[in-house]
């Protein structure tokens, strides 16, 4: 009887999915996590040495596939700006949206790291943390700009367009927009490293090949949720700087 309840309780951990545990540093009273910090220097480092490498390697000639890719890119996000803003309204947008989409998407990739580097090495994007500094400085720079491009009077009387008794619903709008753009991406990724730890509980013989499908998956979903992130920033960008009945 005591060696079924030991069993029992050891398949119970054994099947426990822990969501949110980080490894954490102590720092002058705060509390880093510190698989977070590292992933995303990481991220930026890779993405900075991706920059500076295209700096150097790049042609006028025959491009290579990186070249290729970032200039596929590129071209994407330039005609999303033109589209919704203008590049010449707010020019800055082209390289923060680039910076966001590479940023992110490394971020994103690094789901595809060996579990035995987990503890340290994870996608700083499943922590909200991160994600809501991202969502926050996106959204903080769009009523920035808006105000440049505008003017104050101009900008903030948007919100009593076209009708005022709209003001509350417009304020909401805007108070629940970095939340969403936080949350829609946690969650995608947060969810993909639950499904990993939740697959990793089959047996052995079995578990690989699950895992690779959805090892998979994953790279879909890093791609299109760094895109989506870019995009919604450009769309905002748009927003606040359209005038009249473009606002609407």
């Amino acid at each position: 009887m005591t060696g079924s309840l030991l069993a029992a309780q050891n398949i119970a951990a054994e099947s426990s999915v822990e969501v949110g545990v980080h490894h954490q540093w102590h720092v002058l009273g705060l509390t880093v996590n510190a698989d977070t910090v590292i992933s995303s220097l990481i991220a930026a480092v890779i993405v900075v040495g991706f920059g500076i490498y295209l700096a150097a390697r790049s042609t006028a000639g025959v491009p290579s596939g990186l070249q290729l890719t970032f200039e596929t890119v590129t071209e994407q996000i330039e005609e999303q700006v033109e589209d919704q803003i203008g590049i010449r309204t707010a020019p800055f947008v082209v390289p923060l949206a680039i910076s966001l989409f590479f940023f992110i998407l490394i971020s994103n990739l690094l789901s595809i790291v060996p579990h035995a580097f987990e503890e340290y090495v994870r996608p700083p994007t499943s922590d909200v943390n991160l994600t809501f500094a991202l969502a926050f400085f996106v959204i903080i720079l769009v009523h920035i700009t808006g105000i440049r491009v505008r003017g104050a009077r101009a900008y903030f009387g948007h919100f009593a367009k076209p009708y005022p008794f709209l003001v509350p619903l417009e304020v909401i709008t805007e108070i629940v927009k970095p939340f969403t753009l936080a949350l829609r991406l946690f969650g995608n990724i947060l969810s993909g490293g639950v499904m990993v730890a939740v697959i990793a509980l089959m047996p052995a013989w079995i578990e690989w090949l699950p895992t690779s499908l959805w090892k998979l998956f994953d790279l879909f979903v890093a791609v299109l949720q760094a895109f989506i992130f870019a995009l919604l920033t450009i769309i905002y960008f748009g927003f606040a700087v359209a005038t009249g009945d473009e606002a609407h």
